[in-house]
């Protein structure tokens, strides 16, 4: 016997009628549960959409579904760092507005690199994405000629972009960004409430906003509240780097009671440690303050003083101005100064 050729015997992939036809509804209700539409289906033909697409081993074609509504079901979330959970907690507030809109959340990793980003984004036009989210801290300068031709390229094809913070040039971005300066204001003063004179603030290299702008707010507050102007080390936003800056300011010296602000928690962890190690204590002796509260800040021994972001909340209105055609700027969302153990009141 002959053998049958293999395109002869290839199972024929199901379609959208296939299912409809399985599930016992209109294709336009399988449509509506498939592929993403906004409008409501009840969950009885829902589940029976689902359970038919399952059985056929239904796939969308996005490719298609792209080319006819000009972008496709996804949106795309930049980040510097997703090991970091101030970045994984913006994550997480962004995968759950996506899913409550169907949509399908791609992750990309900028380690905050202009030239990575803008390569990002290139790729990512192909896909043509309802949107894409810029989570990682702008800088000061210039954007590239080359990011700026890529997001102006995505934003042509009907996608819309979104920055968490200072907006993205030549484009009609939207902003969601946080009260970074009006926070660390309000958390300098805390600290000088609480007795402190002398502060040391770990910063991110001069031109990242967000790190500026923590610096000039914490400067700022904790001058207004009778401390002295705090002394300022710049290295990067990372725990490695909060340790490296500390070791050399120990090496250097650091009297007791001064409050040393990292200007994130990530980086105020690696401060924390580098005191352990150069055989200092946390808390009575050298305090410690960050930003952020991520969730290990309040598991850790002393307890982290920090600013809370809602970051959750963060990542769903990304997700709010990607989606709502009518969608209204909410300002900046603030800030909340918690005290804990890390740095205990001086007398």
């Amino acid at each position: 016997m002959t053998p049958t050729p293999a395109s002869r015997t290839k199972k024929r992939a199901a379609t959208l009628h296939d299912v409809a036809r399985e599930a016992g509804v209109s294709l336009a209700t399988a449509s509506r549960v498939l592929n993403g539409s906004t409008r409501k289906v009840a969950d009885s033909y829902r589940a029976r959409v689902e359970t038919a697409a399952d059985a056929l081993g239904y796939s969308a074609n996005l490719s298609a579904q792209a080319t006819a509504r000009g972008t496709s079901a996804t949106l795309a979330l930049l980040v510097a760092n997703i090991a970091d959970s101030y970045f994984s907690q913006i994550a997480a507030g962004v995968a759950h507005a996506a899913d409550d809109e169907n949509l399908v959340v791609t992750i990309g990793i900028t380690e905050r690199s202009p030239e990575r980003e803008a390569q990002l984004v290139r790729s990512l036009r192909g896909q043509r994405p309802r949107g894409i989210v810029l989570a990682a801290s702008r800088a000061h300068t210039e954007q590239s000629a080359v990011l700026t031709q890529a997001l102006a390229s995505v934003e042509a094809s009907g996608g819309r972009i979104v920055t968490l913070g200072a907006p993205a040039e030549g484009v009609g971005s939207r902003t969601v960004g946080i009260d970074n300066r009006g926070g660390t204001r309000e958390l300098g003063a805390a600290l000088a409430s609480l007795g402190y004179r002398k502060a040391l603030i770990l910063a991110a290299a001069r031109g990242l906003v967000t790190s500026d702008d923590r610096v000039a707010g914490f400067s700022d507050g904790f001058t207004a509240g009778g401390g002295e102007a705090p002394l300022v080390l710049r290295g990067s936003l990372s725990r490695d780097a909060g340790y490296d800056l500390m070791t050399a300011a120990l090496e250097r010296g650091v009297s007791p009671g001064t409050v040393v602000f990292g200007i994130s928690d990530v980086v105020a962890f690696g401060a924390m440690s580098a005191v352990r190690d150069a055989g200092r204590e946390v808390g009575t002796d050298i305090a410690v303050a960050g930003f952020g509260d991520i969730d290990t800040g309040r598991d850790i021994v002393p307890a982290l003083t920090t600013a809370r972001a809602p970051l959750e909340e963060v990542g769903r209105l990304a997700v709010e101005a990607v989606t709502q055609d009518d969608w209204t700027d909410p300002g900046l969302l603030p800030v909340r100064v918690i005290v804990r153990d890390s740095t205990p009141a001086r007398g």
